[in-house]
């Protein structure tokens, strides 16, 4: 078997070359993240656990963006965890950091422990509806970024050319799909970890269940109110460009789960 190639003289040279063992790759540009030491320590110096704490939420808050490190194994959860501890005087400041760290610690724990909720339904829909009532394939539109809900499409097109989404936007992307397209979460699932460089089969899947209520006690939806408090200007979220999501939650949850209506 021939070896691959490990050096090269620059960045473009590497993606070239990766380009020529990829053809059915059809994005003319590379992620802008870069998997390097010097990339991982600057992002590790920069790491300020109050600030996340207050800010995490916002798709400009200081969020660390350390994990498609953490996923490719270049830094552990607990360096991560005891660089954020020396950065406080108090704990509670890392508090929120830290919590994270533990989410995606646990994830891998019920892998470990139900290896079949990577895939299946850990729990019922608490939605009103059946599983045959959800879509098996992901709609060719949301694949391509052409909904015609701008928020939405920017997201998507977020997700596609950086490989990498803020927590906030995999929640509004996933609930879209499975709420408002009815698409079973399994399809969105697989969609997300194809692009994602941080790629993780148990902390992406279940969290998917976890927004579909397959692993929750209800159904996570969001409207546009909510969206255009924590995206700024980030993604269109401008009322006309998103006349589905604009609405209150009591109308959306009627209009999205008309069945639980009835069921009350």
């Amino acid at each position: 078997m021939e070896s691959l190639t490990k050096t090269f003289a620059n960045r473009s040279a590497l993606v070239n070359h990766v380009k020529t063992l990829s053809p059915q790759a059809t994005g003319e540009d590379a992620s802008p993240i870069e998997g390097s030491q010097v990339g991982l320590v600057q992002k590790l110096d920069a790491l300020d656990p109050a600030a996340y704490g207050r800010s995490r939420n916002f798709i400009n808050g200081s969020v660390t963006r350390l994990s498609p490190f953490i996923r490719h194994g270049m830094v552990s959860l607990n360096r991560v965890r005891n660089i954020a501890l020396d950065r406080v005087t108090r704990n509670s400041d890392a508090e929120k950091l830290i919590q994270e760290l533990a989410w995606r610690e646990f994830w891998q724990w019920v892998r470990r422990d139900h290896p079949d909720w990577i895939w299946h339904d850990a729990e019922p829909y608490k939605t009103g509806f059946a599983p045959r009532d959800y879509a098996d394939a992901l709609p060719q539109d949301i694949a391509a970024g052409q909904t015609g809900v701008a928020a939405i499409d920017d997201i998507i097109a977020i997700l596609t050319s950086t490989g990498y989404l803020h927590n906030h936007l995999r929640m509004y992307l996933a609930a879209y799909v499975v709420h408002w397209r009815r698409v079973k979460w399994q399809a969105g699932a697989r969609f997300m970890l194809n692009h994602l460089i941080d790629a993780d089969a148990a902390s992406n899947n279940l969290s998917w269940q976890w927004i579909a209520s397959t692993y929750s006690q209800k159904p996570y939806i969001f409207n546009l109110d909510n969206m255009q408090k924590y995206c700024g200007d980030v993604i269109n979220t401008q009322s006309q460009a998103n006349q589905v999501l604009d609405a209150s939650y009591e109308v959306l949850t009627a209009r999205l789960f008309p069945q639980l209506r009835e069921m009350d």
